[in-house]
C-alpha cells in the first residue's frame, strides 16, 4: 500500500542523513533537529508530562475505575514533533472548509424550514427524518444568522492519491459538540516554553486568540432582544472526560461555567443563579448532548439540564451553540450527501473531497461490503470515538464474521470505506523517532462570517501500524504549524 509522510519524500526513512528526503517546509526542523544532542527529547517529554500533569490536562475514561472505585483521568500523550503545513495548502483547505461548514448550516436551516433539498431528492427524505438525530421540535425555528453549526470540527485526513502525491479528504464533520480545541491551544503553549528557538526561526501562524474568535461567535449569535448578551457555558460537570476543556474555555473566554442546576426559566427567559441574585443568560456553549438538555422535552430522567430550556429557546429568547438537531447534518449517513449539498445550495463543486463511502442500506453497497470485509472500514452511523468500527485489515476472522452478522441483522446502521493509507508524520516513540499515522480536526467558528484560527489538533496513533488516533483508543496529540508566507 503506498504511504505518504508529511516530512519524507520517501519511506523508509533515516534521520539526519539524507537532506533530499526532506520536504521543503521541513528543511529547517530538520536541521535543527540534527544539532540537538542526543538526550534532549527524553528531556522535554518529560518536562512536558510534568507541567501537563500539574496544570490537570487530562481527560476522564469511561468504564475504567482505579483502586477507589473512581474514574481514571489520563494524559492524552503529547509528541514533541509538530506537523508543519506550508502556507499555500493551508490556504486551499481554509477555502474547502469555509464551503463546506456554509453548506452544512444551510442544509440544517433548510431541513427544519422548506426541506427543498428533500423535495429536490438530493437526500432521501426518510434519511433525515428517521434520523435518531432529527428533532421535530425544531421545525420552524428561526435561529440567528440562521447558524446551527456554530463551532465545527472537521476531521481530515491525507492519503496518497493515484500519482502517490497526499491529497486532503474529509473523514467526518463534527457538529454537535465537537471537543480538543484544548489540546490544540495547550499544545502550542507547550511548543513555545519548550522550543523557543524553533518559533524564532519558524514563521508559525498563532492560534492563541481562538477564545478570542469563539466569544466574538458566541456574541454574534445572541437573540436580538440584548445588546449585550451574557454567555456561558454549560458542562454536565467535573466527571465529564472533557471537563477540563469545559473549564478551560470558559476561563480564557471570562464567562460564567455553570451546570443544570445553576439555570432556571422565568416567564421564557432563561437565569443563571449568581450570589448578587439571578442574572439573564442570552448565549449558552453547551457541552451537553440534545437528549439531556431540557427534561421536559427530551430525557425526563435528566438531571444535566434545564426544565422549560426548549420554550425559552424557541420563543427566540436564548441562544444555544450548537443549535438542538444539528446532528442529523453529521450522522455517517448523511455524510455521503455533503458534496450534493454544497452543489446544491452553493452551485459549486467540492473543494476538500469526501472519502469513498459504501451505504450499506444500498443492497448493491452491502453486498460489496459483504464481500470485502477484510479490505474496508466498517462504521456504525451514529458512532463516534473510535468505537463500534471494524478496520478490516487489521481484524481477527472472528471479529470480522461478528460483523458480518450484525451488518446483515441491520445494514442501514452501517456505512463502509476503503482503508485508507493515513499519512505519516515522525514521532517521537519510545523506540526513537519513528512514522505514525495521524489525522487532523481543524475548528471553524460561524458567526455572522466564517472564521478559524490556521491550524487545528492533529492526532496521532501512537501505536505502530494502527489507523485509529482517538484519544480513547490510545491515541496522542501534536501540534500543528500552518507556515505564514
Amino acid at each position: 500500500m503506498q504511504q505518504f509522510d508529511e516530512m519524507h519524500t520517501r519511506l523508509p526513512y533515516a534521520f539526519f542523513s539524507q537532506g533530499a528526503q526532506i520536504r521543503d517546509h521541513y528543511r529547517l526542523y530538520d536541521d535543527w533537529l540534527a544539532r540537538q544532542p542526543g538526550d534532549m527529547m527524553v528531556k522535554r517529554r518529560e518536562e512536558a508530562e510534568m507541567i501537563f500533569r500539574r496544570v490537570g490536562i487530562t481527560f476522564a475514561v469511561y468504564g475504567e475505575k482505579d483502586e477507589d472505585g473512581a474514574g481514571t483521568e489520563r494524559l492524552i500523550p503529547f509528541d514533541l514533533i509538530p506537523r508543519i503545513i506550508p502556507a499555500q495548502e493551508w490556504a486551499q483547505m481554509e477555502r474547502g472548509l469555509v464551503q463546506r461548514v456554509t453548506a452544512l448550516n444551510l442544509f440544517l436551516h433548510d431541513v427544519y424550514h422548506g426541506q427543498e433539498i428533500l423535495k429536490a431528492g438530493v437526500v432521501p427524505r426518510e434519511q433525515v427524518e428517521r434520523n435518531a438525530q432529527f428533532r421535530p421540535e425544531m421545525m420552524g425555528v428561526d435561529l440567528p444568522n440562521r447558524i446551527y453549526s456554530h463551532i465545527s470540527g472537521i476531521d481530515i485526513v491525507r492519503a496518497p492519491n493515484a500519482a502517490g502525491e497526499g491529497e486532503y479528504y474529509v473523514l467526518e464533520d463534527n457538529l454537535r459538540v465537537p471537543s480538543g480545541v484544548s489540546y490544540m491551544l495547550e499544545n502550542r503553549k507547550m511548543m513555545m516554553r519548550l522550543f523557543p528557538d524553533l518559533f524564532s526561526a519558524h514563521r508559525v501562524a498563532p492560534v492563541a486568540h481562538y477564545p478570542d474568535l469563539l466569544l466574538e461567535t458566541l456574541r454574534e449569535s445572541s437573540p436580538a432582544t440584548t445588546a449585550e448578551p451574557t454567555v456561558v457555558v454549560l458542562t454536565p460537570g467535573m466527571y465529564n472526560s472533557a471537563y477540563f476543556e469545559h473549564a478551560f474555555l470558559a476561563q480564557q473566554m471570562g464567562v460564567e461555567l455553570v451546570e443544570g442546576q445553576d439555570l432556571f426559566v422565568r416567564d421564557r427567559f432563561l437565569y443563571m443563579r449568581t450570589t448578587r441574585g439571578p442574572r439573564r443568560v442570552d448565549v449558552i456553549y453547551r457541552r451537553v448532548d440534545d437528549d439531556f438538555l431540557d427534561p421536559l422535552a427530551f430525557r425526563p430522567d435528566s438531571t444535566l439540564g434545564c426544565a422549560g430550556l426548549l420554550d425559552v429557546y424557541r420563543a427566540g429568547h436564548v441562544t444555544l451553540c450548537n443549535a438542538v438537531g444539528t446532528g442529523v447534518a453529521d450522522d455517517k449517513s448523511i455524510y455521503p450527501y455533503v458534496p450534493a449539498m454544497i452543489e446544491f445550495y452553493l452551485g459549486e463543486k467540492p473543494i476538500l473531497n469526501n472519502v469513498p463511502t459504501y451505504q450499506c442500506r444500498k443492497p448493491e453497497d452491502l453486498a460489496y461490503t459483504l464481500d470485502h470485509l477484510a479490505e474496508l472500514v466498517v462504521k456504525e452511523v451514529h458512532g463516534a470515538g473510535g468505537y463500534g468500527m471494524l478496520v478490516g485489515p487489521a481484524a481477527t476472522r472472528a471479529e470480522i464474521e461478528a460483523f458480518r452478522q450484525a451488518l446483515v441483522a441491520r445494514p442501514d446502521g452501517y456505512i463502509a470505506q476503503p482503508t485508507l493509507s493515513l499519512s505519516t508524520c515522525p514521532t517521537y516513540v519510545n523506540s526513537g523517532i519513528a512514522p505514525r499515522h495521524i489525522d487532523l480536526r481543524p475548528y471553524v467558528l460561524s458567526g455572522k462570517t466564517v472564521q478559524m484560527v490556521p491550524g487545528g489538533l492533529t492526532r496521532v496513533a501512537l501505536k505502530e501500524g494502527s489507523l485509529v488516533v482517538n484519544s480513547s483508543q490510545g491515541g496522542g496529540t501534536k501540534d500543528t504549524w500552518i507556515l505564514e508566507v
